[in-house]
């Protein structure tokens, strides 16, 4: 179990954080805010950058994101729902029991993220750069990894329903403690990818319809 933040007052920044602003704006600079039960919907605020900030109990919806920059950000017990991050650069991010839904995040670059106890409903993270990310405790249904690269990646205790790999690029990429490993698109592309020894019997017949190759019992 990895150990991180769990409540504000955990943060290394924490002593300096300011409430944050709203509403937000775009290609804005955020420093040390602190953002408690925020609500912004249909909100514009693209290339903005977030420094060293924490959201607590927001709820963003229909928002635009795209090309945001989030480094050291600290998110717990929000809703993001319709909402784009396209082309945002995430870096050192922490995110618990947060829940996403119908959200475009293609071409996202993350790096030493972590998502922990959350949900992800037909999360778009097509041609994604993922190094270093761990989702522990999470339920991934319908997301979409096609054409995306995934390094180092771990699915620690998470369940991943419906998932899409078409195209997509895995180096180090760690499925042994996913509860479930279920792929609808791109059981080819799993190259890279690590299984154990049950899994690899559970996806057996996938993976062999995939190369062409026909099961059937006398």
């Amino acid at each position: 179990m990895l150990k991180i933040p769990q409540d504000v007052a955990d943060l290394p920044f924490a002593h300096a954080l300011d409430p944050g602003p709203s509403p937000l704006g775009r290609d804005r600079d955020y420093d040390l805010c602190h953002f408690e039960s925020a609500i912004e919907r249909d909100t514009d605020v693209g290339s903005s950058r977030f420094t060293e900030c924490a959201f607590e109990n927001a709820q963003f919806e229909g928002m635009r994101l795209r090309r945001t920059k989030f480094t050291d950000v600290w998110l717990r017990g929000s809703r993001l729902l319709s909402t784009d991050f396209a082309e945002s650069e995430w870096l050192d991010v922490t995110v618990l029991s947060t829940a996403f839904a119908g959200v475009q995040a293609f071409t996202t670059q993350m790096r030493r993220v972590v998502f922990q106890r959350c949900k992800l409903d037909a999360v778009n993270l097509h041609g994604a750069l993922l190094h270093e990310v761990v989702f522990e405790d999470c339920i991934l249904r319908d997301v979409d990894f096609s054409g995306a690269k995934l390094m180092d990646v771990k699915f620690h205790g998470s369940a991943l329903r419906g998932t899409r790999f078409a195209k997509s690029k895995l180096t180090r990429t760690d499925f042994r403690d996913a509860t479930m490993v279920e792929v609808v698109d791109g059981y080819q592309h799993l190259r890279g990818g690590i299984i154990d020894t049950e899994q690899s019997l559970e996806l057996a017949a996938e993976l062999a319809r995939s190369l062409g190759i026909s099961v059937a019992d006398r």
